[in-house]
């Protein structure tokens, strides 16, 4: 599927989630299924666990982290 397919399956409604992107729609916040994924949880977990999402929501959610955080510079934080 392409970048392009994958980055469709994320929306966001002023009604669901407060606006958050989430998944296709659903009440699946894009942070959350990240934190599912950086806690350790594999996809067959997240699939077994939430039976309405599917493979290519899982890499949809990292296709829409990942162009999330193209900079083209970074300044450091300073205390």
């Amino acid at each position: 599927m392409s970048d392009r397919a994958l980055l469709a399956r994320i929306t966001s409604s002023p009604d669901i989630c407060h606006g958050k992107p989430c998944i296709r729609g659903l009440r699946y916040p894009i942070e959350s299924v990240l934190e599912w994924l950086s806690s350790g949880m594999t996809h067959a977990e997240i699939l077994a666990d939430y039976e309405d999402l599917e493979e290519d929501d899982l890499r949809a959610a990292t296709a829409w982290a990942a162009r999330l955080v193209r900079t083209k510079r970074i300044d450091p934080v300073t205390a």
